[in-house]
């Protein structure tokens, strides 16, 4: 049965706009991005069929071009317009963090960071500027490297933070392999850094491990 015979209480589109788009479910949102199934399925059978394939929201969201446009009913134009989505829920985040004032709440920073790093395929290092109130100056990736290592240069973080007249900074990076379990390097850097900044009077908040969850190496007790 196509949805536009369903009742109309039950219609994903018009279920959004009366609850709100929490209310969904994943295949339901899905559905509405998808706009039409495929010959014998709705757009809401369809997406529940992609869910299962590719394991979860998260897996389809991530998928790459070549893998994407493997599923039923999917293609390039689907995978340009999902990336486009992708990227303006980036940038919202991005731009809600800078204009919201100081950043009181711990977990915006790690909204954000999971948003930005959670899915990449290579370990990145990024730093997050804050001013004197906690407001974010400027948030950047540093340094990229392998599967499992980014090169980090003191010096270079440094001068990034002088650069952008931070007064603290929250480090990040990403575990590829979805395990957000801190490492000794990964804690030995931290001290690391937190050393080297305070001799320019640059407080190291926080350094957040992204993986499947965000780890504080700070809540841990590491600085």
């Amino acid at each position: 049965m196509a949805i536009s015979d369903w009742p109309e209480g039950e219609r994903p589109r018009e279920r959004l706009l009366d609850q709100g788009a929490r209310a969904l479910s994943d295949a339901e949102l899905l559905a509405i991005f998808l706009r039409t199934g495929v010959k014998g399925k709705s757009a809401v059978d369809l997406a529940r069929e992609l869910l299962i394939n590719f394991g979860g929201l998260r897996q389809l969201l991530s998928a790459d071009l070549e893998t994407f446009c493997r599923a039923k009913g999917m293609g390039v134009a689907k995978f340009t317009q999902l990336q486009a989505c992708l990227e303006m829920a980036r940038r919202f985040l991005h731009e809600a963090l800078e204009r919201e004032g100081p950043l009181t709440n711990p977990d915006d920073a790690k909204h954000f960071l999971l948003m930005h790093m959670r899915d990449y395929k290579k370990e990145v290092f990024a730093c997050l500027c804050l001013d004197t109130k906690n407001r974010v100056i400027k948030f950047e990736e540093l340094f990229s490297g392998t599967l499992n290592y980014a090169e980090v240069h003191p010096r270079e973080v440094v001068k990034h933070a002088l650069k952008h007249n931070a007064n603290a900074i929250i480090l990040a990076h990403n575990h590829p392999s979805g395990d957000s379990k801190p490492s000794q390097s990964d804690i030995d850097i931290t001290h690391t850094l937190r050393d080297a900044l305070s001799l320019v009077d640059i407080k190291v908040l926080d350094h957040l491990i992204i993986g499947n969850e965000v780890v504080s190496l700070a809540a841990l007790g590491h600085l």
